[in-house]
């Protein structure tokens, strides 16, 4: 897209730093969350206020964060237009002004924070802290912890643990608030599949990242081993969130008719493995350069497919 075609701060220059690609990561974790409370709740006990309210911080903050990500990128030269190969930057192209998406951050922050307070009347004040570690982390995350690797570690806490756990425990009738072993496992799950988009994100820009002294896990452990911690987390996280589905349908059904249909649904979840394995397969042939953009959106949709799937496969269970 050229840069006179996107007049400056307009309304399509923030669609396009919003980065709506990404929203899917949001989206994700708070689906199986949503679906492991209607399981164990019931659609009777279902609280659909909190649910709303968490699919909706999910958004704002994934926006923030991509504000944050656009600005100090940057404002620090990390988003040379000359030899950045992923998508192209609202600030470093000229299409946000600085000082505006200063404004933009503050203003995503903010509403963040806002959306997010009403939660603590579903789960108590102690969700004050989880926000303002949300909003920490998603500055600490672009100004300070990916230059040391620690990038997938958050996308496990914060994109799979929290979410995914934290919104279960607030749909939930507060006289049976908990968050299971199960609800954990399947956080972690989450989190595993959503780190595969970060991992070919690093892995496109490796060789940008080694230049600018960026130790993330990709150039520490160097393409090759990128490419297969790409495949087997796909690959774990499946085996994980099969293992719930199954353990699900033993424990809550008697009849081996809906056994066998539910145990049919969650066989769809195989779509995700066999897209993740194609995926993977491409990821390998490109290997390098901007081409790997391509793989960043198919890694994108295979997130998707992997939330709805087994979120669908949680409903299933609880409708029969």
């Amino acid at each position: 897209m050229n840069n006179s075609q996107i007049r400056t701060n307009s309304f399509q220059a923030w669609f396009l730093s919003a980065r709506p690609k990404t929203l899917s990561g949001a989206a994700v974790p708070v689906m199986l969350g949503a679906a492991l409370a209607l399981k164990d709740c019931g659609f009777g006990n279902f609280q659909f206020a909190p649910a709303v309210l968490c699919f909706l911080f999910a958004f704002i903050m994934q926006i923030d964060s991509n504000f944050i990500n656009d600005y100090f990128d940057c404002v620090n030269g990390n988003d040379d237009t000359a030899t950045r190969l992923g998508p192209k930057r609202a600030c470093a192209e000229g299409w946000i002004t600085l000082p505006a998406m200063h404004r933009g951050l503050v203003l995503t922050t903010l509403a963040g924070c806002l959306v997010g307070l009403p939660l603590i009347f579903y789960g108590g004040i102690q969700l004050i802290i989880v926000g303002i570690l949300c909003v920490l982390f998603a500055f600490l995350y672009t100004t300070k912890l990916s230059y040391l690797g620690l990038g997938d570690v958050l996308v496990l806490v914060f994109f799979g643990i929290v979410p995914v756990c934290l919104t279960y425990y607030v749909i939930l009738p507060e006289a049976v608030q908990t968050v299971t072993s199960e609800v954990l496992w399947a956080s972690v799950a989450c989190g595993l599949v959503i780190d595969t988009l970060l991992l070919v994100n690093n892995y496109r820009d490796r060789d940008n990242d080694r230049r600018d002294g960026k130790r993330t896990l990709v150039v520490r452990i160097g393409a090759a081993g990128a490419e297969y911690l790409y495949l087997w987390t796909g690959i774990v996280a499946s085996i994980i969130m099969a293992a719930i589905d199954l353990s699900a349908i033993w424990a809550d059904k008697t009849t081996s008719a809906s056994s066998w249909i539910a145990a049919a649904a969650n066989g769809s979840v195989l779509f995700y493995l066999i897209f993740h394995i194609n995926t993977w397969r491409e990821m390998k042939r490109i290997h390098a350069g901007s081409g790997l953009n391509k793989v960043l959106g198919l890694t994108a949709r295979n997130m998707f497919i992997f939330g709805l799937f087994h979120s669908l496969t949680l409903i299933l269970i609880y409708a029969l």
